[in-house]
């Protein structure tokens, strides 16, 4: 079963913001904003929510980037995670019960801190191209297949 997710990454001039999860998967490692559509909600309201209920920040513009699916050896589920970029976006970004957040310049992302995919895609995103693909996780989160391509437009 394929389920929807947001994921938006918050660039402001030279640097991007990111948060350290705190809690569920992913915890322990760098990563944009975002999560689960609720039922009845538009992918942009989601991710709009998401953003605002993890940093405390409110996104005027959002623009899809991509779409990426996750799996996950032995499990079903593939996760359809929407990307976005904002670069409008006003509030002070606080630390919430989920994400504790970060300013990084953009030429020291901690990619090792992060999900192994994030090296392939962010870049592309940083430097305005669309994209798809798909990423297939094994055991430590390893990445055992991989696609991605750069789109012309996302739909």
């Amino acid at each position: 079963m394929t389920k929807q997710y947001t994921l938006c990454m918050l660039v402001k001039g030279k640097n991007i913001l990111l948060g350290m999860k705190k809690i569920g998967l992913g915890a322990g490692r760098w990563n944009g904003f975002g999560g689960k559509v609720e039922i009845g909600e538009t992918i942009e309201d989601a991710v709009k929510r998401e953003v605002y209920e993890e940093v405390g920040v409110t996104t005027h513009e959002i623009e899809q980037i991509g779409i990426l699916e996750f799996s996950f050896e032995g499990q079903e589920d593939v996760m359809e995670a929407h990307i976005y970029k904002s670069q409008d976006f006003t509030g002070e970004p606080k630390e919430s019960n989920e994400m504790r957040p970060k300013w990084f310049d953009l030429h020291a992302i901690p990619y090792s801190e992060m999900w192994q995919d994030d090296i392939f895609w962010l870049p592309l995103l940083l430097a305005g191209k669309k994209f798809t693909g798909k990423f297939h996780f094994g055991e430590n989160d390893t990445i055992l297949e991989h696609e991605l391509n750069e789109a012309q437009e996302i739909k």
